[in-house]
Parts: C-alpha cells; structure tokens; sequence
C-alpha cells in the first residue's frame, strides 16, 4: 500500500493506482495496469452522455474514469471504506478530485440505503467489488437495481461457475484473501439468476482479464473465479 502525505492531514493509504496532474502517481493496492484493463470492460459499451452512479467508490477511479470518458453526471458512493469500518477513508478521493478539477458529486450512504429517494436513478450503475463483501447479497443487489435504468454493471468474486444451479459459496472467518468482511460470493448461474429476478432481460458475463487458471492449481479457478456482469432492462 503507497501512503502518500497530505499538505493538509495525516498521509493517504490509496487502493486505486491513479496517474494525476504533474505526474503524480499514486501507487496503491491495484495496479494501474489492472485498473485500465477493468474499465476496459466497465465501460465498453460506453458512458457518453450518460448519468453513472458508482456504488463503492474509494478512491474514485471509475467515478472519474466514467468523467474522462464523457458522462453527463457521475455520482460517487461509499460509506465502508470512507467513513465505515473499512481501512480506507475518502482522503484519497478529495485530493484526487482537487488534483483532476472534477465535477464528480459524492455522497457517503450505505448500499442498503440506496433508493430512488435517496439518490435519484441513473443510466448507469457500477457495482465494483461491492457485492462479495455485504451480508445480504441479494437485498443489496435489489438497492442497486432499484435505480438503474438502463445498465448494472456488477463485478464480483464468484465461485463454483462449474455447476448449472443457482448457488452461493459462504466463506468462513478470514477464510478468502484473509479479510473477514468477504462473506458470499456466486456462481454465474446464481448472479444471472438474481438480475433476471430484478428485471434485467440480457446479461452478458466477462470473465475477469487479470484472472486466469494457474497451471498447476486448477482447482483453484474452480474454487473461486472473478467475472463482470452487464445487465440490461
């Protein structure tokens, strides 16, 4: 983790690598290089023109990216991680939105309390990382739709994409990535079903371009996988 100093507070722990005026790069958890190769697909069916509600934010990089890429309105939330129990802050978002001049609009709110009457409904809605760590999987995924017009863009941990049936895997303790705060994660056929339940008619699944089986240790793709969901009304 790169903790950058502040001119005006304690140092920033960044998760999101991001390149910002004057060359300053912060170097966080995930690598730039991953970072692109994600908002390759999040955004390949394009944001221009359109309101994005991104559920999750951090440290904003696809807030900002949806911004770079010609969004009408961008609407940054997170509550875990800026002001929750989570290890990060907003520190990071703030000077990354002073350093970029950016128009992005922030608010600090929970999943289960996002609504059509406490947020609006957007074109857009990105779900990044999001859905592994709540308790209530579905429910949360609901708050999510419920103000998506047209998109839902989830990214999530999945696991036992091998079996035809809509199921979840619960993980134990520390048991995945040994952080405690990752509770469910789904196989395709259970993420797909849950959206079809929600209203969405076309999905369409990406597997994670960071993510590939290791040669050795098959069974660990099996275990496990990372996907990206588009759904569509």
């Amino acid at each position: 983790m790169d903790v950058s100093p502040r001119q005006d507070g304690p140092p920033i722990g960044w998760f999101h690598s991001l390149t910002l005026p004057g060359g300053e790069v912060t170097a966080g958890e995930k690598p730039a290089v991953v970072l692109a190769s994600e908002a390759e697909v999040v955004f390949r069916h394009g944001v221009a023109g359109k309101r994005v509600l991104d559920i999750g934010a951090w440290d904003g990089f696809f807030s900002f990216e949806a911004e770079r890429r010609g969004a009408a309105q961008v609407l940054a939330t997170d509550h875990f991680c800026w002001s929750g129990p989570g290890w990060g802050s907003k520190a990071g978002f703030d000077h990354a939105h002073a350093r970029l001049g950016s128009k992005v609009a922030s608010l600090d709110i929970d999943v289960p309390r996002i609504g059509p009457e406490t947020v609006g409904t957007f074109d857009v809605v990105l779900m990044l990382g999001v859905l592994y760590h709540v308790k209530d999987p579905f429910s949360c995924l609901e708050r999510a739709a419920s103000v998506a017009g047209e998109c839902l863009v989830v990214e999530t941990v999945t696991a036992l994409d091998v079996l035809p049936w809509p199921v979840m895997r619960f993980f134990r303790g520390r048991e995945f990535n040994d952080d405690p705060t990752n509770f469910w994660a789904p196989n395709r056929a259970c993420l797909e079903a849950m959206a079809r339940e929600l209203g969405f008619r076309r999905i369409e699944m990406t597997g994670h371009p960071a993510t590939r089986p290791h040669w050795r240790r098959p069974e660990l793709y099996w275990l496990h996988n990372r996907v990206f969901m588009h759904a569509w009304r």
